[in-house]
């Protein structure tokens, strides 16, 4: 249990600390949050729990190609928000586009 509320504080800490770098300068929040963070953690927390590297392999494999569609994201939220579509209805959109985007990735991995 302390190792689980270990990764929930470390990842709540990334987080928030990127929200508060992009009150600053939204290049280095940008650069943070492009960085695989999460996805180091992710293998870091699943290889001090198994040991197992056959897992992150398979991980590190499954989000190369998932990150692909993910970036559809961020192409489409910044042109809606351009367009003065409201925020939520914007991000609404973007996360469809990009579900769409995933469902048609992992039926072409298939």
């Amino acid at each position: 249990m302390i190792f689980f509320l270990a990764k929930v504080l470390v990842s709540a800490i990334l987080i928030a600390v990127v929200s508060e770098i992009s009150k600053r300068s939204s290049i280095w929040a940008a650069t943070l949050a492009s960085l695989p963070l999460v996805s180091i953690l992710s293998m870091v927390w699943i290889y001090a729990e198994t040991g197992e590297k056959s897992r992150i392999a398979t991980l590190s494999n499954d989000i190369f190609w998932l990150v692909l569609p993910s970036l559809a994201f961020f192409l489409v939220m910044p042109v809606l928000l351009k367009l003065d579509i409201h925020f939520v209805l914007a991000m609404a959109i973007a996360i469809a586009i990009t579900l769409v985007l995933y469902a048609i990735t992992l039926f072409a991995l298939r």
